[in-house]
């Protein structure tokens, strides 16, 4: 395990560069709790975005219209208001442009109640629905069809269509706020949620919403869950400091990784599967092998490091969120001392820090290229990403680890060093 560095100068780490952010209107009642931007969101093919800008109201943008509006400037309230240019969908073949007529191509969508989790979904037609009555159901869910489903204060999940704003489906069996959702990535429509009701929820989409598992085992609050590339496993954490471990495809707990000293409240896989990492108040990050239950990394935010005493009490650093950068060679992490930081799997120290006032929470745009933080005032804020080219090896790596596990891996007959290589032993 790679432990870091007693002291960091933060004077010594570059600065990222800031690109814009999304403004919300200012009036008397922002004072009050319920302005939070508790989640942001990409979708998967790069087309929109999302987040939760507080009050019961989710804003989706077309990311390349944020991006024009960063290059001109801010992307505040005044330049990002519902334009009269009509929303475009790419057909399946990926080349001809097919105009919808009459769509905005923004929304703005009010969920009714604080909007907590939000997360996109799209649907992949050759993926089979679990469920067993195939015979009729009510949606029918085409390659096009792009998702955004909302979880809210009241424990409803509320699921819409993006490109029209329309409501599909409202799912009604939390009993408490819906923290987090998370969609497989296998494009099969199965959603699962997170709630302070102490259960994740197991939902298949394309049999109307049907309800088809719930995971017990969490002993409080249920903060943040996360899926594997592949979809065959599902990462939870919360109010606890164990990092739990499902299997998807029999719907039981694998194992709990213990080695955390606080609350648990993020956690994102690596882009191949190979790696975990978990963000927790106990103001580290860890990257493990989950394969093993082994900690590769620890990413530390306080220095010196703190006694397991002082981690697992109040302090400054609470790590609030941290998420995987799609090369699969970078970490941002959002914290209570009003930094956001860029780090690389390959150092001990950020590579980059940038100023962050109140943040919450933080997603990689689809090509890694910028870094999105929602915050305490409904804001959301952008910064360009430090970039390098990837090496051969790390991308030869990536490719192997997508269908290779820990243990595939140790078994080829291989030399050491690249056995160490391939499982990140040496990062």
């Amino acid at each position: 395990m790679a432990s870091f560095p007693d002291s960091v100068n933060e004077n010594d780490i570059g600065k990222a560069k800031f690109i814009g952010e999304l403004l919300v209107p200012v009036a008397p009642f922002d004072q009050k709790s319920g302005r939070e931007a508790w989640t942001v969101a990409f979708a998967p093919n790069g087309s929109y975005f999302a987040w939760s800008q507080g009050h019961r109201i989710v804003r989706l943008i077309p990311w390349t219209k944020c991006l024009k509006n960063f290059s001109m400037g801010h992307c505040g309230e005044g330049t990002n208001a519902s334009s009269p240019r009509r929303l475009s969908r790419q057909n399946s073949d990926g080349g001809q442009v097919i105009p919808v007529s009459g769509e905005p191509c923004e929304h703005t969508i009010d969920c009714g109640d604080i909007v907590w989790g939000l997360a996109f979904g799209s649907s992949v037609p050759e993926k089979q629905s679990r469920c067993v009555n195939i015979e009729w159901h009510r949606f029918k869910f085409g390659q096009d069809q792009l998702l955004l489903a909302t979880g809210l204060n009241n424990g409803r999940i509320k699921i819409w269509d993006v490109y029209t704003g329309k409501l599909l489906l409202n799912l009604m069996d939390h009993t408490d706020v819906v923290r987090d959702l998370t969609f497989a990535p296998d494009g099969s429509l199965m959603l699962v949620s997170a709630s302070r009701d102490k259960t994740l929820r197991v939902w298949d989409l394309k049999d109307d919403g049907n309800m088809v598992k719930v995971l017990r085992g969490h002993q409080n609050w249920v903060y943040c869950s996360a899926f594997s590339p592949d979809s065959s496993i599902l990462c939870s954490v919360g109010a606890g400091k164990a990092v739990f471990l499902w299997n998807m495809d029999k719907y039981s707990l694998i194992q709990k990784l213990e080695g955390h000293h606080n609350d648990v409240v993020s956690c994102e896989f690596s882009p191949d599967g190979a790696l975990l990492a978990t963000a927790s108040y106990d103001t580290r990050v860890l990257v493990w092998d989950h394969h093993k239950a082994t900690i590769l990394l620890e990413l530390g935010h306080l220095f010196p490091p703190p006694s397991p005493i002082f981690a697992g009490g109040a302090n400054d650093r609470w790590v609030r969120g941290v998420t995987f950068c799609p090369d699969g060679r970078h970490i941002a992490s959002i914290t209570d001392d009003r930094l956001v930081r860029f780090w690389s799997i390959e150092e001990k120290a950020p590579q980059a820090i940038a100023p962050l006032p109140n943040g919450l929470c933080c997603a990689f745009s689809t090509d890694g290229s910028v870094l999105s933080a929602g915050t305490r005032d409904g804001s959301v804020h952008f910064w360009e990403c430090p970039r390098s080219i990837a090496s051969l090896q790390h991308m030869c790596r990536m490719a192997l680890r997508r269908v290779m596990t820990t243990q595939q891996v140790e078994a080829l007959a291989i030399p050491t060093p690249l056995r160490d290589y391939l499982t990140y032993k040496v990062i």
